[in-house]
């Protein structure tokens, strides 16, 4: 848990003696984010593919203080986007300590801290509240509630004797409880429209509206929303005050390239055995010909996650097979690749009538990404002396069941393996399961060409003429 440092001023006395000047988070934002442009750095770590496009829009609309909408289609990052501008605000903000909104020590909001502050004066006490703290998520359902956005009236403070006319009585809910932060909204559309009515005044007027009377507070939010292009039209939409209200309506988007989206991968998959670049290429190969398949629907999109999820399940695969081999270190082949279409099938939606051949489709365009791979792995090489070596005799079977050693046992000494594994990234002196990748995806290069044959079965998988 992060502590505020002790230095830092306790009460409302010293934090103007210090010199503390209020100013809001938009502001805060725009300032911070020009000091990290000027000063060369990035503002959005962990964030691929959105250099030349999503971010530099992004920026200038906190440049220009506006409140922010992100569309696009699922699995493209927008909702990581939008928890890294909790990064741009100052590290510790003060507070009124014990107060029920984040209200600045020298600027309350609410009638309760506005009577605290004049009956104490300089010596109201001050808390710290780190930037994470600042930063509130909700996720939009049809079920949400003004109660859980806004507010309500509290029958407990009712009880005490309060009459319901007395602004005290409301419990405020998650925007007025962002003050002086930010409130990130996901998935925008799905709010009913009465739920998005009682946004406008929130974005516009800055008062709050409670079962029939108003309690004006100039709440500092910058909200920030995600939305799905086709929740805009069909399952619910984002009603059009509301979004004339939001300064800035931003396209996001896929990774644009197998680069990138290898990068994505590779920052987000938690892999419990080794993947080596070309497994990782080819699975973000496929995914990109997922996205340009005309039996996908592509108006629910193929998930950055769908690559994710793959690279995981393919280590999962090669860890398995290290714990019945024991072989050591649990290293991915393309064989493992078997295991992506029929455990991933439910995470894509495909066109009506492609009913009942979804594996069939996955499988070959997962086959097409392996020869894109291995024409970019190996363009240039003659694989023709392993595919005769192949066709000499020297069958080459593979499987769960088959470890690294046993694969590069059948073939015989040759020099174009050794330049297959140095293409793969591979030496010499590595480990069997790292070269039997190498040469399986070659082996599997073949195949695809029509050099070689392939039989397979539940277990085996074997090379031959």
């Amino acid at each position: 848990m992060n502590r505020a440092p002790e230095s830092l001023p306790r009460t409302a006395g010293e934090l103007r003696s210090a010199g503390h000047v209020p100013k809001s988070v938009k502001t805060e934002l725009h300032d911070n984010l020009l000091t990290a442009l000027k000063a060369g750095q990035d503002p959005w770590p962990g964030i691929v593919g959105f250099g030349r496009t999503v971010l530099p829009q992004l920026e200038r609309a906190l440049l220009a203080g506006h409140d922010v909408v992100l569309l696009g289609e699922r699995g493209q990052g927008k909702t990581r986007l939008l928890r890294t501008l909790a990064g741009l605000l100052d590290e510790w903000t003060p507070v009124i300590e014990g107060a029920e909104l984040h209200e600045h020590p020298l600027a309350p909001i609410t009638p309760a801290s506005i009577r605290r502050a004049a009956e104490l004066g300089d010596d109201l006490p001050v808390a710290w509240i780190h930037r994470d703290a600042r930063y509130t998520e909700k996720l939009a359902t049809p079920d949400t509630s003004v109660g859980d956005l806004i507010g309500d009236v509290d029958p407990v403070k009712v009880a005490e004797g309060r009459s319901l006319g007395d602004p005290e009585t409301i419990h405020f809910g998650l925007v007025p409880r962002a003050h002086r932060g930010i409130v990130a909204i996901n998935e925008l559309p799905d709010l009913a429209e009465r739920i998005q009515v009682a946004l406008l005044n929130v974005m516009e007027e800055r008062d709050i509206q409670v079962r029939g009377y108003t309690l004006r507070l100039p709440l500092d939010v910058l909200l920030v929303s995600t939305a799905n292009p086709e929740d805009y039209t069909n399952r619910g939409r984002i009603i059009t005050p509301l979004k004339d209200r939001f300064g800035a309506e931003i396209r996001t988007h896929y990774p644009l390239d197998v680069a990138a989206e290898v990068a994505v991968v590779r920052q987000e998959a938690h892999l419990v055995a080794e993947v080596g670049e070309p497994l990782i290429e080819v699975l973000a190969r496929f995914v990109r010909n997922l996205r340009e398949s005309t039996v996908i629907d592509q108006r629910s999109g193929v998930s950055a996650r769908f690559a994710v999820a793959a690279a995981e399940t393919v280590a999962a695969a090669a860890l398995r097979r290290s714990a019945l081999t024991g072989e050591e270190p649990a290293v991915a082949r393309p064989v493992d690749l078997d295991s992506v279409p029929s455990v991933l099938r439910g995470k894509i939606e495909f066109e009506p009538g492609e009913e009942g051949r979804e594996t069939e489709h996955l499988v070959h365009l997962l086959r097409r990404a392996v020869a894109e791979t291995s024409r970019r792995l190996f363009a240039g090489l003659d694989l023709r002396p392993l595919a005769d070596a192949v066709a000499d005799g020297h069958l080459v079977s593979t499987g769960e069941r088959v470890p690294g050693k046993d694969v590069l046992a059948a073939l015989p000494e040759l020099p174009v393996l050794h330049e297959v594994a140095q293409r793969a990234g591979v030496s010499a002196s590595d480990s069997p399961g790292r070269i039997a990748s190498a040469v399986e995806l070659a082996l599997e290069s073949l195949y695809l060409a029509r050099k070689l044959a392939k039989d397979s079965d539940d277990a085996t998988t074997v090379y031959g003429p």
